[in-house]
């Protein structure tokens, strides 16, 4: 349900496009380089090697800082198991392969395993950055339909999820880590192509939640990896994203969540903003930006006729759109440092910065 409540145009965050600039490969990854003004963009020549870019901002102008091409097109990349000193990024690439590259001295990988058959079409990292408890770890989702869990100090995974023998792989497109609020507790989410939703617990080491939410998964995202599970966000094909309160678990009906119709085409990405979790930026396959806020029940929660808990959702409230290209965004990455001040790349082959201004008075 969306809320019927909308802000007073004077007050609402605006999208303001501060820079841009084109690019001669196909972008699909954009990340912030913690504690500054740069950040990385991956993707794909047409040759099909792939390229890592660092990018600054200079004067209000997007500015080419460090080129790196690579044999395979890069597809993924997360600084999420980096520390903030060492600022390294771990990238996925079209054959299957898992790099973690010092930003300092790109001239060969400090990590590098065969991580997957096929594509790595997503990743996730935890433990660096002074977020979430326990080591630094690593997740990647391929189209051979496997998910694993690395330790960036070993090049055995940690843990797989693999397709049962003779079941026809299901292509992994998002996967994100929660729960990791302290050195034990950690779960992985992750997206199928085919809608279905998994839920691992790490220290227990099995699937504890499953679902299909009717729609091809596109990616994954806990409003926060370092916290108990709170919310969760789905976004995929179908003009459709979902959110989960991921607070009360049912026993015969899961978590409860709400569906959202957005952007009149496919949910590239859902990003909660690091300074406030209850507000999100969705991409769309036609261009646009959604910012929405996430507004609690006054009960989170409700006991059923035999006495189970179960989760009671709260309403979204779009507060501002706004069309940025004409072709898919497929990835959006906000900075951690500056509120409001975010990176992204579309399919026209752009590279954006954008601001979102007011974000305090929400």
């Amino acid at each position: 349900p969306l809320s019927r409540r909308t802000m007073d145009a004077t007050n609402a965050p605006q999208l303001i496009e501060y820079s841009s600039l084109g690019v001669n490969f196909t972008p699909f990854e954009t990340r912030w380089i913690p504690c500054s003004p740069r950040f990385v963009c991956l993707g794909s020549n047409p040759n099909g090697s792939g390229v890592l870019v660092v990018y600054q901002l200079t004067k209000g102008q997007i500015q080419s800082t460090t080129k790196l091409t690579t044999p395979s097109g890069l597809k993924c990349g997360t600084f999420g198991a980096s520390f903030f000193e060492k600022r390294q990024i771990a990238t996925g690439d079209y054959s299957g392969k898992l790099n973690i590259w010092d930003l300092q001295d790109l001239k060969k990988p400090v990590f590098s395993v065969q991580a997957h058959k096929e594509i790595v079409n997503c990743i996730d990292g935890v433990g660096g950055l002074n977020i979430g408890g326990g080591a630094p770890e690593i997740v990647t989702g391929s189209r051979d339909g496997c998910v694993r869990v690395w330790d960036p100090r070993q090049i055995q995974p940690v843990c797989s999820i693999e397709p049962a023998d003779g079941e026809d792989p299901r292509e992994c497109w998002g996967v994100a880590f929660g729960n990791s609020y302290n050195n034990d507790e950690r779960v992985v989410a992750c997206g199928y192509d085919n809608g279905d939703l998994k839920m691992l617990d790490l220290r227990m080491q099995k699937l504890v939640w499953e679902c299909n939410v009717n729609n091809g998964i596109v990616g994954v995202e806990f409003d926060r990896k370092d916290i108990e599970m709170n919310k969760l966000i789905v976004t995929t094909l179908e003009s459709r994203f979902r959110v989960f309160d991921m607070r009360t678990y049912h026993p015969s009906e899961g978590y409860a969540s709400l569906t959202q119709k957005s952007h009149k085409s496919t949910v590239w990405c859902g990003r909660h903003l690091p300074q406030n979790r209850d507000v999100l930026m969705t991409t769309g396959g036609n261009g646009t930006l959604n910012l929405w806020q996430y507004r609690y029940p006054k009960k989170r929660r409700e006991d059923d006729e035999k006495g189970n808990p179960r989760g009671v959702m709260g309403t979204l409230e779009l507060l501002n759109s706004k069309r940025f290209s004409e072709q898919p965004i497929v990835s959006l990455d906000w900075s951690m440092d500056k509120e409001g001040l975010c990176a992204m790349c579309s399919l026209d082959q752009q590279v954006r910065v954008a601001i979102v201004t007011k974000l305090n008075k929400i």
